[in-house]
């Protein structure tokens, strides 16, 4: 259903996101996981075309059921793509809807651009259904709502019903539980996935939760600094993690893993600011198993049978 190949994303200066290769098939669940500022949200909006001003992507992003090639594309053929083809759920929904329209309405206009219904008396009765298919209490109601009327959770299920209006073939969601509390995030989670099973849609689910990777997704992608550093099934990723950053990341979310005084494990430094990330092993200057031989890129990096891309590979299973 996607298709990505080769994606750069940087301004004029700084490279961003480098060398990102990865497909959707028609009902597969996918995560991308990795810290703040690692690229995950940009790859997204490379995706969409939704990049900001001044940043520009390279390389390949093909669709199927389109008969071009997403990057590169005009806005007018971008925007007959987006909320059809492809949809996005974003974090934060209060900025991701419109203040000054009523809730039914942004829900409908999906519709009416893509003309999916015939008239506007459709589109908002349809609206309706939609809102009601993602759990809101009294959808008529909802409807005619503002968004700052409604709660956080509430507003973020507008977001989903958004999405889901023109049953794309691939969503795409961006850390959507975030700023939810456990059970709203539970019930959304629940929502993404019904609605993704009943379409059929492919699902890419961005997130730094690695417990809602292992509720949702069936195979993980794992990034920092812009590249995706290691692939694979969910259970092989999780207990047998071979990239060093993965298996820090992993350690450092797992209490039975704590020390003596019971706390969490760390990997040692900080991230480094958006473009700054070292050549070769982007993780090696904060990797306990880094060699000299890290400073060049391994030959068979983005050689996705591997699964991994690190010359000194972690062995143990955990």
């Amino acid at each position: 259903m996607l298709d990505v190949r080769d994606l750069h994303v940087g301004t004029s200066r700084l490279r961003l996101v480098s060398d990102v290769s990865f497909s959707l098939s028609a009902g597969e669940r996918v995560g991308l996981i990795g810290e703040s500022g690692s690229g995950k949200s940009l790859t997204a909006s490379a995706v969409m075309g939704l990049l900001p001003e001044g940043v520009r992507a390279e390389g390949s992003v093909r669709l199927a059921g389109v008969d071009h090639d997403l990057v590169g594309a005009s806005e007018k053929a971008l925007s007959r793509v987006r909320g059809d083809r492809v949809a996005m759920v974003f974090q934060e929904p209060m900025t991701a809807l419109n203040p000054v329209m009523r809730v039914g309405d942004q829900v409908a206009e999906a519709m009416l651009l893509h003309r999916t219904v015939p008239d506007r008396r459709a589109a908002r009765a349809r609206a309706v259904e939609l809102l009601d298919l993602v759990r809101l209490p009294d959808p008529g109601r909802a409807a005619r709502a503002y968004p700052h009327q409604l709660s956080g959770g509430q507003r973020q299920r507008v977001v989903l019903a958004m999405a889901l209006s023109n049953d794309p073939s691939v969503l795409l969601c961006d850390e959507p539980t975030t700023a939810l509390d456990v059970t709203v995030q539970a019930q959304v989670l629940d929502l993404v996935l019904r609605g993704v099973e009943r379409l059929g849609s492919a699902l890419l689910f961005i997130t730094h939760d690695l417990a809602v990777v292992a509720t949702v997704c069936r195979r993980v992608m794992v990034m920092y600094g812009g590249r995706i550093v290691e692939t694979g099934t969910v259970d092989e990723v999780f207990t047998r993690p071979r990239h060093p950053y993965t298996r820090g990341l992993l350690d450092s979310s797992d209490l039975e893993r704590s020390d003596e005084r019971g706390r969490l494990r760390t990997i040692a430094g900080a991230v480094p600011a958006a473009g700054r990330f070292p050549d070769g092993c982007v993780f090696r200057t904060r990797c306990p198993r880094a060699q000299d031989d890290c400073a060049e890129l391994p030959p068979w990096y983005g050689d996705r049978a591997r699964g991994h891309a690190c010359r000194h590979p972690v062995e143990e299973p955990r």
